[in-house]
């Protein structure tokens, strides 16, 4: 019975790429936590599966979609977020702009006003220099070609040193059991350290990311202020949102 289970657990994880621990309490109601556990260990020490902080995925899957067809995902669920996200940059701000397709919406909705943008993206910096007024300050580092990233401990270093007022940052994926999670522990450090410096620290979410479960978590819900998504947030995540004293847009 125990390789049954097993074998149906690998081939869900593998069917879905990633999955969070109530999905599979979920699919065995009939055995307890710790079994659960176990059978991913089970699977983890043979290979098929990794186990990530408040779930598995499969070995097959290796992170986020390429770059190229998440510029093309979603883009108006993206620029509903980002105009949600413009009412709350103020003039004369220091902002930070975190890599992600969604914080690029963000930038061609800008408009020319006077700001400090800081960004570890070179293609929003580009796409910014379309503007007059904003200062555009690019992070240094090492360029991630699948996700146009700049991270590293040059990244890190320089961070230390500046002030926001105004972080917006980009998401993988959101779980209640994993909180903000993203694809590479590179892009962890960073958005990390992005929220440790940020005054008010934006979570830039789509409905699609929801229950999303990415190998690496960069924050909990209690460590950002605000949420803004394209449409309802379901409710589970809302209520620990809420608790945690996030406000969602």
């Amino acid at each position: 019975m125990n390789s049954i289970r097993q074998d149906q657990t690998r081939e869900y994880i593998e069917e879905k790429h990633v999955v969070t621990i109530r999905e599979l309490q979920a699919l065995h109601p009939e055995v307890s936590l710790m079994t659960i556990h176990r059978d991913l260990d089970v699977l983890e020490q043979m290979g098929v599966i990794v186990k990530v902080r408040g779930g598995a995925r499969s070995v097959r899957h290796t992170g986020d979609p390429g770059y190229e067809e998440r510029l093309r995902e979603n883009n108006a669920a993206k620029a509903a977020i980002a105009d949600k996200a413009l009412s709350l940059i103020p003039s004369h701000s220091t902002v930070f702009l975190d890599a992600s397709t969604t914080t690029l919406m963000l930038a061609r909705k800008l408009p020319d006003m006077d700001v400090n943008v800081f960004t570890n993206a070179p293609n929003i910096a580009l796409e910014l220099c379309r503007l007059l007024n904003p200062s555009i300050t690019l992070c240094c580092g090492t360029i991630n070609r699948k996700n146009m990233a700049i991270s590293g401990q040059i990244t890190l270093d320089m961070l230390e040193n500046i002030n926001i007022d105004l972080a917006f940052i980009g998401v993988s994926g959101c779980s209640v059991e994993a909180g903000f999670t993203c694809g590479t522990e590179r892009d962890m450090l960073v958005k990390r350290k992005i929220i440790q410096k940020a005054r008010t620290s934006v979570i830039l979410c789509d409905r699609a990311k929801f229950t999303r479960l990415m190998p690496y978590t960069f924050a909990r819900f209690s460590d950002v202020d605000y949420v803004i998504s394209d449409g309802a947030v379901p409710e589970g995540i809302r209520s620990a949102l809420e608790q945690s004293g996030v406000k969602l847009l």
